[in-house]
């Protein structure tokens, strides 16, 4: 198993899930309350639920690129920016929704040529305050990508059921009900 195999799925499945989330806000409130989400935060030095669905979206771009040791493409630049500025311009719930479906597309495209990468392959990972992180691929995987992507996307989860968005542990795990043995539900 390459490492992209194991980020590829988890970020496809989880950005399903937040899509499906949106959908289901959407659903069960007016057009304007839907949009109104968009802005809505945990605590007022939180970023709201438009910030945290980008921010999702470039963690999954970003892994994908950085272990293929690729240059990033401008989406995430796009999205950082779009991010950055959602407390002002959180944008429309078919916005989110759409920079969800042309992530889950490229990360789905780069995993069908998804090289082998060694795990023990060094990564300097430097974050904009002038931090740098000396991991291994593995460590990358393992301690930055996969939780910061999670820490996103729970946030949003956390955000819409806050809001009252009828939410629930199956709507979080719906990509294992796949999995399920006939006759245990």
């Amino acid at each position: 198993m390459t490492l992209p195999d194991m980020l590829a799925p988890t970020y496809t499945q989880m950005l399903g899930s937040l899509s499906a989330w949106l959908g289901k806000a959407e659903e069960q409130a007016s057009p304007g309350e839907a949009e109104a989400l968009l802005e809505a935060r945990l605590t007022p030095d939180m970023f709201p639920l438009a910030t945290q669905i980008r921010f999702a979206c470039v963690q999954a771009q970003e892994g994908m690129f950085r272990l293929r040791g690729q240059a990033f493409p401008p989406s995430v630049e796009v999205l950082l920016n779009e991010g950055r500025n959602a407390g002002e311009r959180p944008g429309s719930m078919a916005d989110a929704r759409g920079r969800i479906a042309e992530t889950v597309a490229l990360v789905e495209a780069l995993a069908a040529d998804a090289p082998e990468i060694d795990p023990a392959a060094p990564i300097a990972h430097a974050l904009p305050q002038g931090m740098v992180f000396d991991l291994t691929a593995e460590q990358y995987v393992r301690d930055w990508t996969l939780p910061q992507f999670y820490f996103h996307v729970m946030a949003a989860y956390t955000i819409l059921r806050a809001q009252g968005v009828a939410l629930g542990k199956a709507d979080y795990v719906a990509h294992m009900f796949p999995y399920l043995r006939p006759g245990t539900h």
